[in-house]
């Protein structure tokens, strides 16, 4: 559902990834796997999604399972959808932060088992449109969808022609931004940015210029602390409004973050798996993390230890018993 940076594994491990998201036709759920929960190893796979927020769940995770339990960790960084197929596949441990995927849930968890649920983050997230707060406090009827398009005109771009933009990040996010234009008659196009960092780039440029934007955007995020946006409120989301995708004429639902092990990891990973389904956190706690690496340029290494070293009481009682 949202964004991105550094991936630190092995080219191994990798190419080995990219190749299984590759191919697609082959079941390989039962395969053992040569780097996540080797036999008598202490060492802990996750995967990392592409987003700040998931980023700072897996840097403090990484960094309490190394210097508090002795684990060696590797990271690797895949889309969303490949990430499940790696899970189950055995190829990583847990991923930290979903933000819903039914399809996958009922595939993996439900009818084959080989992934289980690993308990909330402790951060409900949802994806909204937001225009930047300097423009709705001079038209406030834009924060209803159905004037979106007496406003059109002003968020055109050169990418968008003659209809107004509605920027995306990357289209591997969680989005149903096309459908809704379409289905709601909106004379906007949809325009991707190619991932979170691009998107908040080019957010800090047009706030700089008090221009107006209209933008897919996610809570929790950092950004709202640098660059005040308020929600356009489309159509209320209801249970199933969104099963068919091309239909869609609802909004986004408000969705309690989840994690997610790899079946015989939640099993059989001892220590590891106990603190990581203990890892709970909340929205403050994240994106203290993430203004950290995201926007002061800490390494996440380095924005773990300042947060563990002022939270100790939060942290503490992730540890197994």
């Amino acid at each position: 559902m949202r964004k991105r940076t550094r991936a630190v594994s092995t080219m191994t491990a990798v190419g080995a990834l990219l190749a299984l998201s590759g191919c697609g036709a082959a079941d390989m759920t039962k395969q053992a796997s040569p780097y996540a929960n080797a036999a008598g190893a202490k060492t802990v796979t996750l995967s990392v999604q592409s987003w700040v927020g998931a980023q700072a769940d897996v840097s403090v995770a990484e960094y309490l399972l190394t210097h508090e339990l002795g684990y060696r960790v590797d990271r690797v960084q895949i889309d969303e959808v490949p990430a499940w197929d790696a899970l189950s596949q055995g190829r990583v441990d847990a991923i930290m932060e979903d933000w819903g995927h039914p399809e996958q849930e009922q595939r993996y968890v439900k009818d084959k088992k080989t992934i289980t649920a690993g308990g909330g983050v402790g951060v409900t997230g949802h994806i909204g449109w937001y225009v930047p707060t300097y423009f709705a406090k001079k038209h406030p009827d834009i924060t209803n969808w159905k004037n979106l398009n007496k406003y059109a005109k002003q968020f055109r771009t050169a990418e968008s022609g003659g209809q107004g933009q509605l920027m995306d990040g990357s289209p591997s996010y969680v989005t149903n931004d096309k459908a809704l234009v379409k289905n709601l008659g909106l004379d906007y196009k949809v325009v991707f940015a190619g991932s979170e960092a691009a998107q908040i780039t080019q957010i800090k440029q047009f706030a700089k210029a008090k221009k107006p934007f209209l933008t897919y955007w996610y809570k929790p995020q950092w950004l709202f602390d640098k660059v005040p946006m308020t929600e356009v409120k489309l159509p209320a989301y209801k249970e199933g409004c969104d099963a068919d995708p091309k239909k869609i004429k609802c909004g986004y639902p408000h969705t309690p973050l989840q994690k997610y092990f790899n079946t015989n990891f939640a099993k059989h990973g001892g220590k590891a798996a106990a603190f990581l389904k203990n890892f709970k956190w909340s929205q403050a706690d994240q994106n203290e993390v993430a203004l950290d690496i995201a926007d002061k340029k800490m390494s996440p290494e380095d924005a773990a230890k300042k947060w563990i070293k002022g939270h100790k009481s939060t942290w503490q009682a992730w540890l197994p018993k």
